[in-house]
């Protein structure tokens, strides 16, 4: 019994693991050119009460997931493709969604904000950059540059991009950053083989979805 209990566990661990990697988005570390537009007519301003960064990080135990909070945002929409924009991400609204205050929200949401995760003292803001775009099966796949603890890295994301009168929302689909490009080590298997099956997973999840008006 024991062992069949042990082999569902790593079953499921490999199955999530899986699906992380499935998502996992090239990184480059060549910058790219930041898209720039004269036009100015098609800009949208970011309402950031209504935008959201949600992540989600795993462990062989389990995982916890929770949402980062935009400080503001640009995007320049022209046909349904996305010519120019940007989104500064506030790091220290870091939440934690599937824990309750009280039992171990704080202290995974301190611990998050700590000099050995993402260090929100030093770093207090994220970035990410539009370089480029295209139109492809559907959807906007959009390059642009990501900057994570002082850490610049291009990534390329598919979205898709909704416009409603003097509204739209940009919606990525979920992908994945192996943290530790941008400096976040924490408990990494591929820093300290030593730590066996206490490790947290390199592969980080994130989606954007950002509501901009006029």
């Amino acid at each position: 019994m024991k062992k069949t209990i042990l082999a569902i566990a790593f079953i499921a661990i490999g199955a999530v693991s899986c699906k992380t990697e499935k998502n996992k988005t090239a990184v480059s570390d060549e910058v790219k050119e930041v898209a720039k537009t004269e036009n100015i007519i098609n800009t949208y301003k970011a309402n950031v009460a209504e935008s959201t960064v949600t992540w989600k990080g795993s462990k062989p135990t389990g995982s916890h997931n929770g949402v980062v909070s935009l400080e503001k945002g640009t995007l320049e929409v022209e046909n349904g493709n996305v010519k120019s924009g940007e989104f500064i991400i506030d790091m220290t609204t870091i939440s934690c969604e599937d824990l309750e205050a009280g039992n171990g929200k704080e202290k995974l949401e301190d611990h998050l904000k700590a000099s050995d995760f993402f260090d929100v003292e030093k770093f207090p803001t994220a970035k990410f950059e539009v370089a480029s775009s295209e139109l492809k099966d559907g959807k906007v796949h959009v390059t642009g540059n990501l900057t994570l603890k002082d850490v610049t890295k291009s990534i390329t994301i598919p979205a898709t991009v909704t416009e409603a009168d003097d509204m739209v929302t940009f919606k990525s689909d979920v992908f994945s950053i192996d943290r530790t490009d941008f400096g976040v080590t924490y408990k990494s298997k591929k820093i300290d083989a030593a730590l066996k099956d206490k490790f947290i997973n390199d592969l980080m999840e994130i989606s954007f979805e950002v509501k901009a008006k006029k």
